[in-house]
């Protein structure tokens, strides 16, 4: 149990938490990105995508493509966390990584390089890998490892 805590948490499962509440800054700068350009291509809400500017629709698409992902690698990183939590942070943060230069490529307005981040797509694997193999350790269909 973690020091402190009424909950019963593995050692080390604050790096777990720590990534997660990055991931909630991610999201923050993704959005803050959306609102410049969306003050510079004169893009106004509720209007998704900008029928003239390609670069505001890269970034747009950047920031929509984290939302569409988020859900899952959080439900991952937590349930991976219980059981593997130094690595499944490191996953964690890693998958981070990968967003940043997913966007960063999206930004140059060529979505191609976007591309750049799908390394991305290996911690999200590992994170599969822990919860499921989490899973099936309470279930009693494996022993923990």
């Amino acid at each position: 149990m973690a020091a402190g805590s009424k909950f019963f948490f593995p050692e080390h499962f604050g790096y777990v938490i720590l990534t997660g509440i990055s991931s909630c800054c991610l999201n923050m700068w993704l959005a803050a990105n959306v609102n410049r350009a969306r003050r510079k291509f004169e893009v106004q809400l509720p209007i998704m995508y900008s029928q003239s500017s390609t670069e505001f629709n890269c970034i747009q698409r950047a920031h929509q493509n984290f939302l569409e992902t988020w859900p899952q690698v959080i439900m991952l990183l937590f349930f991976s966390g219980m059981r593997y939590p130094r690595i499944s942070a490191g996953f964690g943060v890693t998958w981070l990584l990968a967003r940043v230069v997913y966007a960063l490529g999206y930004y140059t307005g060529d979505p191609s390089k976007r591309n750049r981040g799908m390394f991305g797509l290996v911690p999200l694997l590992g994170l599969f890998g822990g919860a499921f193999a989490f899973a099936c350790q309470e279930l009693g269909w494996i022993k923990a490892l």
